[in-house]
C-alpha cells in the first residue's frame, strides 16, 4: 500500500486533503489490519454536523439505488440506500421504472430486515423488473399507484428518447457525422427584411464544405411565428433568427416540440457562432511525435508480471504516459501502450538519455536484447472548415 501516491494521483481531480490545504477529508484505513475505522466514524459524523445533514424518520421512505440485480432463485434485486423516511417488509415501492412490493429487506450481512430507518443499506427483493444503479426509490400508498408511476417513468423516457434522436439544435448537429459522410444542417430562416434574409443566407452557404452542408429550406421575412415552429419540427431542422424573435406561442411550441431557437442582431455573430460550432465538430488531425528511443540492454522475464526490458535511452526522454513500439533489425514488431516505467526500484513518469530503465509492454512479451523501444505520442490538431481532412 502506498497512501502518499494515492493522494498524490488524487489532487489530479481536485480531491485535496486538507492537511495539503484542500477540503476534502482522508482517513487511511486498513481492511486486514482493521485499523482507522474510527477515525473514519469520526469524520462522517463530523462531516454530518457541518453539513447538518437531516433527515426524516418516520415519512414513507426514500432513497436511491447503488447497483441491482437478477437473482435466478429470488428474482430482481436492489441494493439501495435510504435517504430519508422509513421502510418496512409489505410495503408497495417503486424503484425507477419498475414496481413492486417489499418482499424482504436484508442488511450487509444478509439479515431480514423488518423495519429500516434514514441511512440504512441494503437489498430489495419484491420488484417486477431490474432497476438502474442510480434510479430513484419511493414507498408508496399503494401497488397501483406505484405502477402508474412506473409506466409513467418509462413513457417519459421514451418519449426523451424519441426527441433526442429527432430534433436537432446547433450544439448537436455535429454530433451525427460518421467518417467522411457529410452532415446537412437544415435551418428556417426569419429576418426582418428581405435584403437581410438574403445577404444571411449567402453568408451560411459560404459556410459549407464536403464534410458539413448548410442548407437553408425556408427563408421569409418577418417575426418567428407559430407556423414557422410547426415546419421546423415537421422537418427536424432549427430556426435562426435576424434582428426578429419569437411570439410567446412560437416559443411555447418550440419548448414543447423541441425545436431550437436562435436570435442574433449582428449578422457575424450569426455566422461566426455556427462556423465556430461547425468546426468544434469536426475530427481533428492527428500527428506523431517521437519523444525518445531506447535500447535493449537485457530481458526480465518474472513470474506474474511479465517480461520487463532493461534499456538505455539513447535519445530524448522515456516517458511512462507515451506509447511504444518495439522495433527488431528497424522493422515494427510492436506498437502499443507501456504498462511500467522503473528507474532501478522506483516508478517513474519519465527516464531521461543516457539514463537506464525498465520498461514494461502492455500484452507483449517477446522482447529481445538489441532491439529499440521507440515512445511517442499522437497530437490532436484542431481543424477549421477551411483545413481539408488529412
Amino acid at each position: 500500500a502506498n497512501p502518499d501516491r494515492v493522494t498524490q494521483e488524487l489532487t489530479k481531480f481536485n480531491l485535496v486533503p486538507e492537511a495539503w490545504g484542500g477540503d476534502t477529508l482522508f482517513v487511511q484505513t486498513s481492511a486486514i489490519e482493521g485499523t482507522g475505522l474510527e477515525g473514519l466514524l469520526e469524520s462522517i459524523l463530523l462531516q454530518s454536523e457541518v453539513m447538518e445533514l437531516r433527515a426524516h424518520p418516520t415519512r414513507e421512505a426514500i432513497g436511491v439505488v447503488g447497483e441491482a440485480q437478477l437473482d435466478k432463485g429470488r428474482g430482481p434485486g436492489a441494493t439501495g440506500l435510504i435517504q430519508h423516511g422509513g421502510m418496512r417488509r409489505g410495503q408497495p415501492v417503486v424503484v425507477g421504472e419498475h414496481a413492486g412490493k417489499v418482499r424482504a429487506r436484508t442488511d450487509d450481512s444478509g439479515a431480514l430486515l423488518n423495519e429500516v430507518g434514514p441511512s440504512a443499506a441494503g437489498e430489495i427483493i419484491g420488484l417486477d423488473g431490474v432497476p438502474d444503479a442510480g434510479d430513484a426509490l419511493n414507498v408508496v400508498e399503494s401497488p397501483e399507484t406505484a405502477r402508474e408511476i412506473a409506466v409513467y417513468r418509462a413513457e417519459q423516457r421514451a418519449k426523451k428518447e424519441a426527441a433526442a434522436k429527432q430534433k436537432m439544435s446547433l450544439d448537436d448537429i455535429m454530433s451525427r457525422m460518421t467518417g467522411s459522410e457529410a452532415v446537412t444542417l437544415k435551418v428556417v430562416l426569419k429576418s426582418a427584411v428581405q435584403g437581410s434574409a438574403e445577404a444571411v443566407k449567402d453568408a451560411l452557404n459560404k459556410l459549407s464544405t464536403d464534410e458539413v452542408k448548410v442548407d437553408v429550406i425556408y427563408g421569409g421575412v418577418g417575426g418567428i411565428t407559430e407556423s414557422d415552429i410547426m415546419l421546423a419540427s415537421a422537418s427536424d431542422v432549427m430556426v435562426l433568427g435576424f434582428y426578429v424573435r419569437p411570439d410567446t406561442k412560437a416559443r411555447q411550441i418550440a419548448d414543447r416540440e423541441g425545436v431550437d431557437i436562435r436570435t442574433y442582431s449582428i449578422i457575424y455573430e450569426m455566422v461566426d457562432e455556427v462556423k465556430q460550432a461547425m468546426e468544434g465538430r469536426l475530427e481533428p488531425d492527428t500527428r506523431e511525435k517521437i519523444v525518445g528511443r531506447a535500447d535493449v540492454r537485457e530481458v526480465f522475464r518474472i513470474t506474474k508480471v511479465g517480461t520487463i526490458a532493461g534499456c538505455r535511452v539513447i535519445d530524448g526522454k522515456a516517458q511512462r504516459s507515451a506509447r511504444v513500439r518495439v522495433l527488431r533489425d528497424n522493422v515494427q514488431v510492436y506498437d502499443g501502450t507501456g504498462s511500467s516505467l522503473k528507474h532501478y526500484k522506483d516508478d517513474v513518469r519519465e527516464v531521461d538519455a543516457g539514463s537506464e530503465c525498465g520498461v514494461g509492454v502492455e500484452g507483449f512479451i517477446d522482447i529481445n536484447y538489441n532491439e529499440k523501444i521507440e515512445f511517442y505520442t499522437i497530437e490532436e490538431v484542431r481543424r477549421t472548415l477551411d483545413t481539408p481532412a488529412a
